[in-house]
């Protein structure tokens, strides 16, 4: 029966990267046209080997009229960005120790309708006139808020991770981002060395809005409800009793980010080579998950990175 056809984790953690790096792909390649025709101005990446850590101001000039950017502005500069990314863990992780769980809920099922939302209006507003794009995104906010589904979620994560992938990697040049995946890798991997990622994970699954992919054991679970019993205190269920794996958003998100920023600083087939090797990154995660740690979690995004590392620096040398 379909219902009780089983797939692996690991080829549903495959299939939905390969999704979001063809989603991402298809956002890029319309973004610089969309933006040209209406007239909307994002400023370029920097040169693609440069490394900023913190904003340069711009150069002097004696010119009049003549404005110059600055040579590192702060939403290229990993300092900031950082910042700004361990800030948001910060707090949430006060948020989830002192708020009780069910404001937590609302809270933050508010804020993940409006990512969602947020999410399929910038994967559709390149390809579709605006009105349907509003339209659309706002019934998925709305959809999900008051009845999520599994596969819902997973679609609206999928949208959501691919499109801040494709709009920041629109202005970080590839080199930042490799830094910052390597940092969020090392990030990933003491947070679950010591307790923290599965006290996050824990805290967050009992509001049902963990920011994951839930890969169900059988295809029939995928339609399930997100406010089942089954996924509040999943973090804290043994993985071989588990009727659903956890992807991290993260897992997805920041490769793309780096895929991304690789596209539009050398082009689609670079790009998809980087991509080629993230992917090798996700398989290698698991197998050590399954050989090595007998299905215990890990962090993905040290083996993503590695391999993502390895993948830009051959980019690299065939430009040279």
């Amino acid at each position: 029966m379909i219902g009780k056809m089983q797939i692996k984790p690991a080829y549903w953690a495959i299939i939905l990267f390969i999704l979001a790096s063809i989603i991402t792909f298809s956002i890029v390649s319309h973004m610089n046209n969309f933006l040209e025709t209406n007239d909307i101005y994002i400023p370029p990446q920097s040169p693609p080997e440069t490394i900023s850590f913190w904003p340069q101001p711009p150069p002097a000039t004696t010119i009049p009229g003549v404005v110059v950017e600055p040579q590192a502005p702060f939403w290229t500069s990993l300092g900031p960005i950082l910042i700004y990314i361990f800030s948001v863990v910060i707090v949430l992780s006060i948020v989830l120790y002192f708020i009780p769980l069910k404001v937590l809920k609302k809270v933050l099922r508010i804020i993940f309708s409006l990512l969602f939302s947020w999410g399929v209006f910038i994967a559709l507003v390149f390809l579709t006139p605006l009105t349907a794009a509003i339209t659309i995104s706002a019934l998925v906010g709305l959809i999900w808020f008051f009845a999520p589904r599994i596969w819902l979620h997973n679609i609206a994560m999928l949208l959501a991770m691919a499109s801040l992938g494709a709009v920041f990697g629109r202005m970080i040049p590839p080199w930042t981002a490799m830094i910052l995946l390597l940092i969020i890798a090392l990030y990933d991997f003491f947070a679950v060395r010591f307790g923290y990622m599965l006290w996050l994970a824990t805290k967050l699954s009992e509001s049902t809005t963990l920011p994951a992919f839930f890969i169900p054991r059988f295809v029939s679970e995928w339609k399930g409800d997100l406010n089942g019993k089954n996924i509040s205190g999943l973090a804290e269920i043994q993985p071989a009793d588990r009727d659903f794996s956890i992807l991290g958003g993260g897992d997805i998100g920041f490769p793309v980010l780096l895929i991304s920023s690789v596209y539009f600083a050398y082009g689609l087939t670079d790009a998809i080579l980087v991509a080629a090797f993230s992917l090798v990154g996700i398989i290698v995660a698991y197998w050590i998950q399954a050989f090595f740690l007998k299905g215990k979690p890990m962090p993905a995004l040290p083996p993503i990175a590695a391999l993502s590392l390895i993948g830009l620096l051959t980019v690299s040398q065939l430009l040279n």
